[in-house]
């Protein structure tokens, strides 16, 4: 709370007020009154709160990006259920040595070869190509799973961080608040003061003047403070608007252990997933070398002076040609699993350097912000009385005042600022790895 420069405890005027006169004084009393009350509206409690964890909840619940991602891991899960399965028959119809020409042309039953061909044929992929799509399918669910707990933690993050510049964006009004009822004070005491002769003529405009820059400044927050609750709309829909109860809560990990479990991260949980689908497509692509096969099995109708026929055969490929076709196919591959593992690699060390940033951030954070509790704030707000003292006795002038009493205010929002620095960045480093 601000210290109350130009307000007395009920039951003794103030050093400025004895030339109040008792009406004065009750609507000075009035004007506090309702002043203090808007200002409690800020902060009294509502019917409805929101808790950070039921926020966390409905944001997960009600994010399209979790549902679209949730959607991949179906799909991904459906098509696994087919890898490695043997494709579909064919089934073959039709007429054999029709002749077209001769004594017997345009006829079914005079030539003996002529016959009505009814064939089965199955195409057999060769046992590693289907172990291969096998592992590919699983390996894209197990990258699809990662990706979705990458998407709770990112939403889990940026729900955080609108839900801390929400709360700072109310307690900067909050101060803004006791400082405009402060001046409030101040502005129904001068003209008494101005009167008695203990004030003079421009302390007056110099009050008001104030009061137009602390004004601007809540216009500002209030933009501010829609700002927020939209960010916050986003993820938990008209629920924004309730008062906010509760906080992301504290570092989960020390830094110390976050760097030990740097292999962990989300971003690189995604890599063991997709290099096995690399590998996977290597193997698939090694396969190639050695060919399929396939089998067929057909009847033959003729005329009954004939007799019918049943035939089968079974085919194979041959890939003599493999420099030109099945090499090239394996070294892409191969190449592809090279560019992961660098890639995953440039990933890791781009996250450690993120983390040690983070860490000298939150040092330095920490250490101001102790500062400022421990020193800063008192330093400040010493000179402010220092001045009001000095006002009191003549021995200065109002512009002082008011100039110590805005330090305070900027010393305060600072702390908050602050704050929500660290914060935000504990945010952040609670969602680097899955619980």
């Amino acid at each position: 709370m601000f210290t109350p420069f130009f307000g007395a405890p009920e039951g003794r005027p103030s050093a400025y007020g004895r030339g109040t006169t008792p009406a004065s004084m009750r609507v000075h009393r009035l004007k506090a009154i309702s002043i203090a009350l808007a200002g409690s509206a800020l902060v009294s409690p509502v019917a409805y709160a929101l808790d950070f964890a039921e926020a966390r909840l409905i944001a997960e619940q009600q994010s399209p990006r979790i549902s679209a991602q949730q959607l991949q891991v179906n799909v991904a899960e459906s098509v696994q259920k087919a890898a490695g399965s043997l494709p579909d028959p064919k089934l073959s119809l039709g007429i054999e040595n029709y002749p077209i020409s001769g004594m017997d042309r345009w006829s079914m039953t005079r030539e003996s070869m002529t016959m009505q061909r009814l064939a089965l044929m199955q195409e057999v992929p060769n046992r590693a190509k289907r172990d291969a799509q096998v592992a590919s399918a699983q390996a894209r669910v197990d990258r699809e799973r990662a990706a979705l707990v990458l998407q709770r933690l990112q939403i889990r993050q940026e729900l955080s961080l609108a839900w801390i510049a929400a709360q700072a964006v109310e307690q900067r009004e909050i101060l803004l608040t006791e400082l405009l009822a402060e001046n409030q004070r101040l502005q129904d005491s001068l003209p008494a003061r101005v009167a008695g002769g203990t004030a003079q003529a421009g302390d007056l405009l110099v009050a008001e003047q104030e009061a137009l820059t602390l004004t601007d400044r809540r216009d500002d927050l209030q933009r501010d403070r829609a700002k927020a609750r939209a960010a916050l709309r986003r993820w938990v829909g008209s629920r924004a608007d309730e008062a906010l109860q509760g906080d992301p809560g504290p570092l989960t990990r020390p830094v110390a252990q976050l760097r030990t479990e740097l292999a962990n991260h989300a971003e690189l949980e995604l890599y063991p997933a997709m290099q096995s689908m690399a590998r996977a497509e290597s193997r698939e692509a090694q396969s190639e070398t050695r060919g399929d096969w396939a089998w067929e099995i057909a009847y033959s109708r003729r005329d009954r002076r004939w007799g019918d026929m049943v035939s089968f055969q079974v085919t194979f490929d041959l890939p003599w040609q493999k420099d030109r076709r099945q090499v090239p196919m394996i070294e892409a591959k191969r190449h592809e699993l090279e560019r992961l593992d660098a890639e995953r690699e440039d990933v890791a060390r781009r996250h450690l350097q993120e983390l040690d940033d983070s860490a000298a951030e939150l040092q330095a954070l920490n250490s101001q912000i102790d500062r400022l509790q421990t020193a800063g704030l008192q330093l400040v707000r010493n000179r402010a009385a220092l001045a009001l003292s000095n006002y009191r006795s003549a021995k200065g002038d109002l512009s002082a005042v008011l100039s110590a009493r805005a330090q305070v205010l900027e010393t305060r929002m600072r702390l908050i600022d602050l704050g929500a620095q660290r914060d935000s960045l504990v945010a952040r480093l609670n969602s680097l790895i899955a619980d």
